[in-house]
């Protein structure tokens, strides 16, 4: 009787899904989008048809098409299909999993596809508990996943898997996926009779950034809420569309690969001078709901790397910011953290600070570990005296300028030069002082 409720439960659950859950593809020549990976003569789709599957991760925003592919896949199969959530299965129940997919493979010769929504929530040990079946081929696992796997999926796992990265839908993408919802007298909307017009389409097909389960909820809500007129019509137009998506959905995800790609962005348009496209990507983190700690640990980092002494100020700048962002918070923070990356964005240039550390870092670990010259060394502690330690030490206040003549590197490096200051901003002044007192040491003289 339980299992006459449990489908009966099941169809009224059909009935009421959302739109998005019924226009799902059934078959890969339903599929749209996703060319690069999945379109004809493609590895994947080949290894598909054929039933010939090895491990799989996709990765992309949401609404790219990552379940539907699985579930694609599950159709396509012979094998045993078991579908997880990570957000709601634990250790048990992967283990319990394992368990059958061996009695399957050991009584009947069936293989089993796992399929993991939302990997990324399963933890180092839960993903641990998968590697013994996937390593002897008991199962082939499927994950799914909004964030970077490379970041959130273990080392072992993702070395016997296959990687895909699914893209953002173009906007000819969704519009043949809302044509299709609008004609499906099934599973679609075309029973409730919407007349939706072009523009409409398009401007819910632009709005939905690339995300489709979007586009479908805004064109539901659209054809949904519209009453029918006396010939049971029911007329989309632009306004109606606009209130039913109001906002376009921006394709980043605070943890995810667009998290890594705007802040990339952001960075490299401030350490190219590019104030206005800086301010593009800022807004962009502050509109989806970046940590604006996040934000500025980036331009603080960007401050010392890309403009270093070239302006000493605008690292003192970042700071002031970070600690203004402490202050203050959301949404004044957006000023001043705007006002350190526009600093940062048109201040002069250069990375010879960061460049002089790194060559000091690859000697040490080159292996010059000499020790430290005698008259450099510490004589306050007791003992030290006696034992000559700091004999010969110049003092350079004692000298005019402030300057005096000696060795402070070790002997093997003594002549090393780290920090080549460049002819930017107030790095010009630095490198014209500094090429002064290298000859006077006897330096090979290379800031000239």
């Amino acid at each position: 009787m339980a299992d006459l409720f449990d489908i009966q439960a099941e169809k009224i659950l059909s009935a009421q899904a959302p739109l998005a859950a019924k226009m799902r593809p059934l078959t890969m020549d339903q599929l749209v989008g996703q060319e690069q990976i999945i379109g004809p003569g493609k590895p994947l789709r080949k290894a598909i048809e054929a039933d010939q599957l090895s491990s799989l991760i996709f990765y992309g925003p949401p609404g790219t098409g990552k379940t539907t592919l699985a579930k694609v896949i599950a159709g396509s199969t012979s094998r045993n299909f078991v579908p997880l959530s990570a957000v709601t299965s634990g250790i048990a129940e992967v283990r319990e999993m394992i368990k059958n997919a061996r009695e399957d493979l050991r009584l009947y010769g069936k293989r089993t596809v796992l399929f993991i929504d939302e990997i990324h929530r399963f933890n180092k040990t839960q993903q641990d508990a998968l590697l013994p079946a996937v390593e002897d081929g008991t199962v082939v696992l499927i994950g799914a996943t909004t964030e970077n796997p490379y970041f959130e999926v273990n080392r072992a796992l993702l070395s016997r898997s296959r990687i895909f990265r699914l893209e953002p839908l173009s906007q000819e993408d969704i519009l043949v996926l809302l044509r299709r919802a609008l004609v499906d007298e099934k599973r679609g909307l075309a029973a409730l009779h919407p007349q939706v017009d072009e523009d409409a389409l398009l401007h819910l097909a632009n709005m939905a950034g690339g995300d489709a389960r979007s586009a479908y909820n805004a064109l539901e809500l659209a054809v949904v809420t519209t009453e029918p007129a006396k010939n049971g019509q029911r007329h989309i137009d632009l306004e109606a569309a606009a209130q039913s998506i109001q906002k376009k959905a921006l394709c980043y995800d605070k943890k995810g690969d667009w998290h890594y790609d705007v802040i990339s962005a952001f960075i490299k348009s401030m350490r190219g001078s590019d104030p206005d496209a800086a301010l593009y990507w800022l807004a962009r983190m502050i509109e989806s709901g970046e940590d604006p700690e996040f934000i500025m640990r980036r331009i603080v980092i960007c401050a010392a790397e890309d403009v270093g002494l070239a302006d000493p100020q605008a690292l003192v700048v970042a700071m002031a910011a970070a600690n203004a962002v402490h202050f203050i918070g959301w949404p004044e923070a957006r000023i001043p953290i705007a006002e350190a990356a526009l600093y940062v964005a048109c201040a002069p240039k250069s990375n010879a600070a960061y460049m002089a550390i790194d060559a000091a870092m690859q000697d040490l670990q080159k292996g010059a570990f000499s020790g430290v010259p005698n008259h450099l060394r510490d004589k306050s502690y007791p003992g030290a005296k006696e034992m000559g330690l700091g004999k010969g030490y110049l003092y350079p206040h004692n000298y005019p300028g402030g300057h005096v003549v000696q060795q402070y590197l070790p002997n093997e490096l003594k002549n090393k030069i780290y920090y080549f200051p460049t002819e930017y901003g107030k790095e010009k002044e630095i490198k014209a002082r500094l090429s002064d007192i290298r000859k006077k040491s006897g330096k090979k003289n290379d800031t000239d």
